[in-house]
């Protein structure tokens, strides 16, 4: 029965020096070698070669009478395992061997294998015998050295754990589909200093000049849950239902942004850069009150100092980077010292940023609307679709209604005039009293009411937005708009191309003036074009709403999604070269 052969690679031959050796041997007058310690014969040949100091790539004989020492040599970076220290050798000066280098190293140790003596002597004779007699010493000294050569491979393979081998840096290994993901762009998440974010939570008590605020930053920024909703919605649903504030939207894009599948921890691979300014939650107490211009500015200025000494921000003067600011564009545009609010948006550094606010101005390129955070936050799509069924079978007795509260301090109140038709409209409309702070982080009532009715009034609130506009359409109720800056300049990349597929606009100036009311107009839709209607409000809730999960929704886009493709996409749009940047 014929011994284990070792396999006959497919290698390249490649000579590889090796250290100064402990083993001494020593070469007579004839050619034989000898073991300098044991005084026997060493099975080495006279033509093995050895590289001589004067000759850079020469090789010559081993010189007779030269003695010579052999040790253990280290690793060799083209094998998987080592070199036995029974069959190595290398001499001094440095001795060459043909050793083989894998087309395709690995780490990992290979199967022991080896050939018997007979099986290699035989071949090698057969190979050797038509150019060298047997009587010719040059056949045996060739032989001796292919023999010892494959014992040296077989031998390196199974001597691999004499030495722990170094393991291998870790890897990130994207599968096709994750790189296919992040053909849009990859982001990296700037690593501010906390003053900049999460000191600003930390400090929640003192963020409102009139109660606390840390409630409504309470769970990741979506707040209490909606205990007191049982009863209202269905059972499966209500954890995924919170009290939220409008104004945290700074605190959901900056933890999604740590998870995303296509973050990158390197800003060299990234082609968007996140700033994780709470810019709307830093200024909110300084927006009331005798605050000096300097100190509602103090977190902007201080956060641009820090952004602009960065290096990929000098690169593109700021045109890849992008922010979320959680409140309303306006906050941020003091003109003159002794106006409302922040002047962050004016400051040079953060012209070229672009800005995601629930309220945009329609005139600034670098503003773009995002949806006011809702109560609802589905922890997966299964979530939604029971959502969307439910809202979809819901019966609603009203043909509209409106949340609100006048603004007696306008003249010419618009809402005052809206409440007024709807008291007139008897059991048609129903009304949501939201006096003072009632609504601010929305009730049990309100979601009743627009869970009740086919439309929802959506006046301009303190400014031409309102949360509001996203509750209703959540619940599955038809917005019906009063300025087109509300929504149809606002939220372009979530809501559907055609306004009236969704929503109906009637122009306050006929509603103030008489020549229309509300009801009259809202009456004339027939059921099916209501149906329709709320089909494609319903149809749209996912791009609505903010996900309660690290990495969103499996197989359906929420609003984060939408916005962060939308960024992606505006970026790769400044690099055509029809797009005109300035500096």
């Amino acid at each position: 029965m014929n011994a284990p052969r070792c396999p006959q690679p497919n290698v390249t031959h490649r000579s590889v020096a090796v250290s100064p050796l402990k083993l001494s041997i020593h070469v007579d007058g004839h050619g034989v070698i000898y073991n300098h310690s044991t005084n026997k014969p060493f099975p080495i040949p006279t033509y093995l070669h050895h590289h001589h100091h004067h000759h850079h790539n020469g090789t010559k004989p081993l010189n007779p009478n030269s003695t010579f020492h052999l040790h253990t040599p280290p690793r060799n970076p083209h094998f998987s395992g080592l070199i036995s220290p029974e069959y190595t050798f290398s001499t001094l000066p440095s001795l060459y061997l043909m050793l083989p280098k894998s087309i395709h190293p690995s780490l990992e140790p290979q199967p022991k294998t080896l050939h018997t003596k007979s099986t290699i002597t035989s071949s090698l004779t057969s190979l050797l015998k038509p150019r060298f007699s047997p009587q010719n010493p040059r056949t045996w000294i060739i032989f001796t050295v292919l023999f010892v050569q494959i014992l040296l491979l077989c031998n390196l393979r199974s001597f691999s754990s004499s030495i722990p081998t170094p393991l291998p840096s870790t890897i990130v290994h994207h599968s096709s589909r994750a790189q296919d993901q992040c053909g849009s762009g990859k982001v990296f998440v700037y690593d501010l200093p906390q003053t900049f974010n999460y000191e600003i939570i930390q400090n929640c008590d003192n963020l409102n000049p009139w109660s606390s605020r840390c409630d409504s930053l309470s769970n990741h920024g979506f707040g209490r849950s909606a205990a007191s909703l049982a009863g209202i919605i269905p059972e499966d649903i209500l954890p995924s239902w919170h009290w939220t504030d409008q104004f945290v939207t700074e605190i959901i894009f900056h933890n999604r942004l740590l998870n995303h599948r296509c973050r990158v921890k390197e800003p060299e691979s990234a082609t968007a850069f996140y700033i994780p300014f709470y810019a709307g939650l830093a200024v909110g107490k300084f927006l009331w009150l005798n605050w000096t211009a300097e100190e509602r500015d103090r977190h902007c200025d201080m956060m641009l100092g820090w952004v602009m000494d960065q290096p990929f921000f000098k690169r593109s003067n700021g045109w890849d980077h992008f922010i979320t600011m959680g409140r309303i564009t306006w906050d941020f545009r003091r003109s003159v010292d002794h106006d409302w609010g922040s002047s962050c948006i004016y400051k040079p550094g953060i012209r070229n940023v672009t800005r995601l606010l629930i309220e945009r101005n329609p005139w600034d390129y670098f503003d773009v609307g995002v949806p006011y955070p809702t109560g609802f936050h589905p922890r997966s799509k299964s979530d939604v679709t029971l959502w969307q069924n439910f809202v979809r079978t819901r019966q609603r007795n009203a043909l509209f209604c409106f949340a609100g509260a006048p603004r007696r301090a306008f003249h010419n109140d618009f809402r005052g005039v809206l409440l007024s038709q709807c008291r007139d409209s008897g059991e048609s409309c129903r009304t949501v009293n939201c006096t003072g702070t009632r609504c601010s982080n929305g009730t049990s009532v309100i979601l009743e009411t627009f869970l009740d009715s086919d439309f929802c009034l959506q006046p301009r609130g303190d400014s031409f937005t309102r949360r509001s506009i996203f509750d209703c359409m959540v619940a599955g109720s038809i917005p019906v708009f009063f300025w087109r800056r509300s929504a149809y300049l606002q939220y372009e990349w979530f809501l559907p191309v055609e306004p009236g597929s969704y929503s109906v606009y009637i122009h306050r100036n006929a509603v103030k003036n008489g020549t229309v009311t509300v009801k009259n107009v809202l009456e004339k839709f027939t059921k099916e074009e209501v149906r329709q209607m709320r089909e494609k409000v319903i149809e749209y809730i996912p791009r609505l709403i903010y996900a309660n999960t690290k990495h969103g929704l499996e197989g359906m886009k929420d609003a984060f999604d939408v916005a962060i493709e939308g960024v992606f996409k505006r970026f790769k749009e400044q690099e055509q070269p029809e797009f005109h940047k300035w500096k």
